[in-house]
């Protein structure tokens, strides 16, 4: 038997295939790039429905913002180019604020990148100048605008007031360590710039077609912006010399790129050139109610102005002021007891053997009181909460990029810290399930 028997004759053999040519290249489907195409594209339904940037809009669309409006010189009926909305440029900055952008130019290479930033855009065009300006032009708005969303929240009974965590952070400065300088070297420095405002001046008038309009006028703003700065740090050279002894006041430096600023000694135990910015926040709802930036290197001297200022902007004080030991002097204790109650730790005695909450001699009734409350269980339960306030709400401040001033000058940091204060406070709203209640009242309306 044949394991293998033979094909019929008549069956003729299967053909084999070809096999391929060596040189055949594969077939594949390539990236074109400078392919046109043409597909249509809608923002409202790229983005998310949940998305950020949406609670930001709905949050500035619930706004009054016509003190914006009214300062708008574009007007229907005239000639100009039309004025870019300060709803566009508010939601903007308020994103970006809780996005960690902190640079006018980042933000608007971002208008153009970023899917969320496009949206809030919705098709209008930004430029960093625009952005810039809009940042710090509306302090006073700003402001107001704070004191509205936490009446809002006072309204519905989210915000109390009964218990408020005080806290500083020193955050840097845009000026840089190398720009202070002392007296001697500050008139120098003036001279040089007066002496380059009138070379300008000569120049242009000998020969005003020497260089483009926008030359011209960038050149001056420069030298008039640098014989500013130098003599405001003259001006302030002499409280700067009243700090020190007689023997170093010659030893007296300020800025001349950022004479609002001050070398203060930093978390890391550096010294920097730095602001101090004050946040106060409600404990039971992590809600900032209060903001001041300070030149000051410590946080002393800063509970009263606080206090004070809670008062003016929310027409009652606070129940109670948690701070740390940094904050206690005899005169806000003093100015203060009236009207809150001051939880914050007892100074270490230098003699072991005396009982720290025992009243001295010499103390006046309100610190007498604030050694004897500090010494209550009651009283130091409660001071646990300012850690978890007041050092959380800095913390997350830090995340979201505090940690270098763009701006010069106080009253533009203390624009800065409207800005975080705003954005914080927007997320808490929304936290809270106040959102409805914040739209409808945050603005005035």
């Amino acid at each position: 038997m044949t394991l293998f028997p033979e094909a019929a004759p008549d069956t003729p053999p299967a053909a084999a295939s070809p096999p391929p040519p060596a040189t055949a290249a594969p077939r594949l489907r390539e990236a074109n790039r400078t392919q046109v195409c043409l597909r249509p594209v809608d923002l409202e339904g790229l983005l998310p429905e949940d998305h950020r940037a949406r609670l930001v809009w709905a949050y500035v669309e619930g706004l009054d913002l016509t003190p914006l409006y009214q300062a708008i010189q574009a007007v229907e009926g005239e000639a100009g180019r039309p004025a870019t909305d300060p709803k566009l440029l508010l939601a903007l900055w308020l994103y970006a604020t809780l996005d960690a952008v902190g640079a006018a130019r980042a933000l608007d290479r971002l208008c153009t990148t970023h899917l969320a930033y496009q949206w809030l855009c919705g098709g209008v065009p930004m430029n960093y100048h625009t952005l810039a300006d809009f940042r710090t032009a509306h302090g006073a708005f700003l402001d107001t605008l704070l004191t509205q969303s936490v009446a809002a929240l006072l309204a519905q009974g989210l915000v109390t007031l009964e218990r408020v965590a005080q806290d500083g952070v020193r955050v840097r400065a845009s000026a840089g360590a190398a720009s202070f300088r002392r007296r001697p070297t500050l008139t120098q420095c003036l001279a040089e710039a007066e002496g380059q405002v009138q070379a300008l001046r000569a120049e242009l008038e000998a020969d005003p077609g020497a260089t483009t309009a926008r030359q011209k006028a960038a050149r001056q703003r420069a030298a008039r912006e640098r014989q500013a700065q130098v003599a405001q740090a003259l001006a302030q050279l002499p409280a700067l010399e009243a700090k020190k002894k007689p023997t170093e006041r010659a030893q007296a430096r300020a800025s001349t790129t950022d004479p609002d600023a001050r070398v203060m000694k930093m978390a890391d135990g550096g010294f920097r050139p730095a602001y101090n910015l004050q946040f106060a926040t409600d404990t039971a709802s992590q809600v900032i109610v209060g903001v001041d930036a300070t030149t000051a290197g410590t946080d002393h001297g800063q509970l009263a102005p606080m206090v004070a200022q809670l008062e003016a902007r929310h027409q009652q004080a606070p129940g109670a002021m948690l701070v740390d030991g940094g904050f206690v002097t005899k005169a806000d204790l003093e100015t203060v007891s009236a009207r809150t109650t001051v939880y914050a730790p007892v100074p270490t005695p230098k003699d072991p053997t005396r009982d720290p909450h025992l009243a001295l001699p010499t103390d006046p009734p309100p610190l007498a009181a604030w050694r004897a409350r500090m010494g209550t269980p009651a009283a130091q339960a409660i001071y646990k909460e300012r850690a978890a306030t007041a050092e959380c709400v800095n913390a997350q401040a830090r995340n979201r990029g505090l940690r270098q001033l763009p701006v010069r000058g106080l009253a533009k940091v203390q624009v800065i810290a409207l800005w975080y204060a705003l954005a914080h406070n927007l997320l808490r709203a929304y936290a809270l399930g106040a959102l409805a209640g914040f739209l409808h009242r945050g603005g005035g309306a």
